[in-house]
């Protein structure tokens, strides 16, 4: 099976390969390829709710993995034995109020038992995976935010079971709403560089969170909205996602 995608840089027409997807433990998350490319992260000037920090410009990422869902409380729980989260007894919905020290204490651990290398996702990497290989598209995975996000308009003041939603051209499920996601990057308002690497593990400035959540407007969970907080906050609308090279 071939798949027919529009390049973000040039606009031509490819064909790819579907993700593969590769198994794991019940304890780590569902991995998808993602194959590396070019692209113009941010938005245009006139796109509709832009924040001032979205300045367009063109990135490029080398092949990376990219959980399809956000990690779970399952998932934490099985590594840390414990959940955080404020909304509990559901398994399959996304672990939340974790800071994102937080987030490298499990990342610490879960790589020590199994021997992998996860750690979270650059910010550049993250919105290149949230466009799904298709140019133009306004939240992650299409033009109706009902489609594919939970958020303000129909959460019902809370979190769902992740995938429940369309998924994006890659296959990736939740990146807009449900919870916002930690990136590894520190936040640089004018696009400095500072997108396109992880930042220290001990650092105190503030950290990218993207995609918006379950108590977000619709402007915030577009493809292109960036916001930050500060590494040691908590939020029940605050979770993750993991990454790989």
């Amino acid at each position: 099976l071939k798949l027919h995608r529009v390049d973000l840089a040039t606009g031509l027409e490819r064909i790819v390969s579907p993700p593969v997807v590769s198994n794991r433990s019940d304890r780590e998350p569902e991995m998808i390829n993602i194959r590396g490319g070019c692209y113009q992260m941010g938005s245009l000037a006139d796109e509709e709710r832009r924040d001032g920090d979205e300045r367009q410009h063109r990135v490029c990422v080398k092949d990376f993995k990219l959980g399809k869902y956000e990690v779970t409380q399952a998932q934490w729980q099985a590594v840390m034995g414990e959940n955080p989260s404020y909304f509990k007894d559901c398994d399959n919905c996304p672990v939340e109020q974790v800071s994102w020290f937080d987030v490298q204490d499990y990342i610490k651990k879960l790589n020590a038992r199994t021997g992998r290398r996860y750690r979270l996702p650059t910010e550049a990497e993250w919105e290149y995976a949230c466009r799904g290989g298709l140019d133009g598209e306004r939240y992650c995975g299409g033009n109706e935010v009902g489609v594919v996000a939970w958020y303000e308009g129909n959460s019902r003041g809370k979190t769902h079971p992740v995938g429940a939603k369309q998924a994006n051209g890659f296959g990736l499920s939740d990146m807009s709403g449900n919870v916002w996601e930690w990136t590894c990057s520190v936040y640089d308002k004018d696009y400095g560089g500072d997108e396109q690497r992880c930042a220290g593990q001990n650092g105190s400035d503030s950290r990218v969170i993207r995609g918006g959540s379950w108590s977000s407007k619709p402007g915030s969970v577009r493809a292109a909205s960036r916001y930050r907080d500060w590494p040691v906050n908590r939020y029940n609308n605050l979770g993750f996602r993991l990454a790989q090279d």
